[in-house]
């Protein structure tokens, strides 16, 4: 036998010794040194420990995002209560608000609908009076007959033809009146008033008769100057039967025979029960 031979042998028996020897070496190392299981026990409690902690990590991350939420909707919720809180606050106060402006306005409308009332009730008794009134007026007669004109104590009545003095002065009388007598300036301007839609000339009652007698209406009485400024046959020398007309405001004098339309006078009656 060679030496490579027993070189090899002995390479070749190394492993199972060294095997063996570990064996023993580790049942050795059991044996005589117990720490090791404690050593074990204790890695494995710490890997359960971290994985215990990580997991716990994980859970309180999770509920830390669930209570962050939670916390995000609570905000959210005031918000809107807060909000809606607000809202209603107005809307109370402008109920409020309305509420005593519709208090102002039903006592305005009430004191107007009582005031109305009143009124109402006034007009109704005025009504009720007039309806009286009427029905005393409807058994009186009025101041002046038909168609004539009633102003202040006197009745007129205007002609629808024209004639001379003497004939509208027959006229007149055949309605119980006269021809037309004016004794103040007042009596005038209402009778200029009346003949001033017209150009026509309009007879009164003023006369003269011969040139040296005076100017006379025909209730006999005398011409006051004041009230009167006649032109015509004034400024020249009178003719006898001269009349007076009136005619576009002014006062003219002339003789008899000229046509014109006239105007008849009589005295307005009181009220008297039929």
């Amino acid at each position: 036998m060679t030496f490579d031979y027993f070189k090899s042998k002995t390479m070749k028996d190394q492993p199972d010794q060294g095997t063996n020897g570990g064996k023993a070496n580790g049942l050795r190392c059991l044996s005589s040194h117990w720490w090791c299981p404690v050593a074990v026990t204790l890695g494995i409690l710490c890997v359960g420990l971290l994985v215990s902690i990580i997991l716990l990590s994980m859970q309180l991350s999770q509920v830390t995002d669930l209570l962050k939420q939670q916390q995000a909707n609570l905000t959210q919720q005031e918000n809107i209560l807060e909000g809606q809180s607000l809202a209603q606050k107005q809307e109370e106060k402008a109920s409020l608000e309305l509420q005593r402006k519709l208090k102002g306005t039903i006592a305005n409308l009430t004191q107007e609908l009582d005031e109305t009332s009143k009124k109402q009730m006034e007009l109704l008794h005025q009504n009720l009076n007039l309806q009286e009134d009427l029905k005393k007026a409807a058994n009186f007669s009025g101041p002046c007959p038909q168609d004539w004109l009633w102003h202040e104590k006197n009745c007129y009545k205007f002609s629808s033809s024209s004639f001379n003095w003497e004939t509208s002065r027959g006229n007149c009388l055949s309605l119980d009146a006269q021809m037309l007598i004016i004794n103040s300036t007042y009596d005038l301007e209402f009778i200029k008033q009346l003949t001033a839609h017209s150009n026509a000339p309009f007879w009164t009652g003023l006369t003269k008769r011969k040139p040296s007698s005076s100017w006379l209406w025909e209730d006999g009485s005398p011409l006051m100057p004041n009230v009167f400024r006649l032109r015509g046959a004034l400024s020249q020398k009178n003719p006898s039967d001269t009349c007076v007309y009136i005619q576009g405001g002014n006062v003219f004098a002339e003789g008899c025979i000229l046509t014109a339309y006239s105007i008849c006078q009589r005295k307005a009656t009181l009220l008297r029960a039929q």
